[in-house]
């Protein structure tokens, strides 16, 4: 290879990995929110691919209170509904399904919803969740009341902010329909 052709190389891959760092750094920066003994932290959501239907969102709670409270999505601007979602393994075929009456945190709890596990689902998207922009959720809590969040969209496969590689336990193509996933409604 040339020095030409492997400034080029160097320079595209240097590009790539800066573009990644700033979606990285964007949903790494998302705003925290409050209301009342509740604490929200590190909203965001994964890209969609063209077509989807649906999509999911990530974030962390913690319960500041003295007593539990329920977790539960609103509304959002980019889908006709949102719900909050868990998702169980059933010889060996993942499985989602909204969770009646939402998430339960226990006061003094921390809970994180991520790939794999626990997450908003956005149904009937209005339109694709694009890396670099943000999608706003409305939260309810049973107890401390409702806040709008809004959660930094990064790359369909781009790992979880804090996360190195991967993401988490479940890659991003299979939040969007890939695999062997099973949806409960």
């Amino acid at each position: 290879m040339t020095e030409h052709a492997r400034h080029y190389v160097h320079s595209g891959f240097a590009g790539a990995l800066a573009l990644a760092a700033m979606q990285l750094a964007t949903a790494a920066s998302a705003a925290d929110y409050d209301v009342g003994s509740i604490h929200i932290t590190q909203p965001w959501a994964r890209a969609t691919p063209k077509g989807a239907s649906s999509g999911a969102g990530y974030l962390t709670v913690t319960n500041n209170g003295t007593a539990a409270d329920r977790l539960s999505c609103a509304g959002s601007d980019a889908a006709a509904q949102c719900q909050i979602h868990t998702m169980t393994m059933d010889n060996g075929v993942m499985k989602m399904r909204p969770l009646e009456g939402g998430l339960e945190i226990k006061p003094g709890e921390t809970v994180t919803l991520r790939p794999g596990g626990d997450h908003v689902m956005f149904v009937n998207l209005k339109h694709p969740f694009e890396a670099g922009k943000a999608v706003e959720a409305t939260l309810q809590f049973e107890k401390a009341g409702t806040v709008k969040v809004e959660l930094p969209v990064v790359a369909i496969g781009a790992a979880a902010p804090g996360v190195t590689t991967g993401g988490g336990t479940m890659g991003g193509n299979m939040m969007q329909g890939g695999g062997m996933m099973q949806h409960e409604h």
